[in-house]
């Protein structure tokens, strides 16, 4: 075997050596980042859960709505409105009761 043959085989070892090391750094890296993704998506995912056990319910209700803005389009309208300006009170109240503790 020739010098050249041992050194470019030497250097090919070297280099797989290098890039087996840098693929076990990257499946390092992605579980890392898997996790911090898991851990981002809990809170949606709870949130998601909850509103999953009550698909049935929220089917029912939805039909409902649909059958009644059908016959009184205007209603559905001013029950949205209403809704949402209820729902930005809750939001001004507990921030008001966040400041007041």
């Amino acid at each position: 075997m020739t010098r050249r043959t041992r050194d470019s085989r030497r250097a090919r070892a070297e280099r797989k050596a290098e890039l087996i090391a840098m693929i076990e750094q990257q499946r390092i890296d992605m579980l890392v980042e898997a996790s911090r993704w898991q851990q981002a998506g809990r809170s949606l995912d709870k949130g998601w859960q909850r509103l999953a056990r009550y698909r049935g319910l929220l089917y029912v209700a939805g039909g409902a709505l649909l059958v009644g803005s059908a016959r009184r389009p205007h209603s559905l309208a001013r029950l949205a409105r209403r809704l949402a300006a209820g729902g930005l009170l809750l939001n001004r109240a507990r921030l008001l009761l966040r400041q007041l503790r």
